[in-house]
């Protein structure tokens, strides 16, 4: 089985990117693709170097490219936009969703942080 999806449509308006594989379709938010970039700047460039991303859950996504046949550019209207996700990675992201966003929850908690970057208490 190929982790090479057969589709992937950007659905804007509920900022979320949809990926279509032979046994299943997942739906990602940009929100989870966002906080688990692989760039630098998220993952930083050691073990226990990762920076937790923080008031990221009205990101969208502006666009997305491919890059040569092994990953995925994805431009996100925060400015970020040095992450290239292997289809391996985006594989990787969709079979173990619940688990890594569980995963980001808690540490945001452990943190004292929140996803909104206090916009609610803005009124925003």
């Amino acid at each position: 089985m190929s982790n090479f999806p057969q589709d992937i449509k950007l659905h804007q308006k509920s900022r979320t990117l949809e990926l279509v594989y032979p046994e299943q379709t997942f739906e990602l938010t940009a929100e989870y693709l966002r906080v688990h970039s692989p760039s630098a700047e998220v993952r930083g460039h050691g073990k226990g170097q990762e920076v937790l991303q923080t008031g990221k859950q009205f990101v969208g996504i502006k666009g997305i490219e491919p890059s040569g046949n092994y990953a995925l550019k994805i431009i996100y209207d925060d400015g970020h936009d040095s992450g290239l996700y292997t289809w391996d990675y985006l594989y990787e992201l969709c079979t173990h969703q619940q688990e890594y966003w569980d995963k980001y929850l808690q540490e945001l908690a452990d943190a004292g942080e929140t996803r909104n970057n206090n916009m609610i208490a803005r009124g925003l």
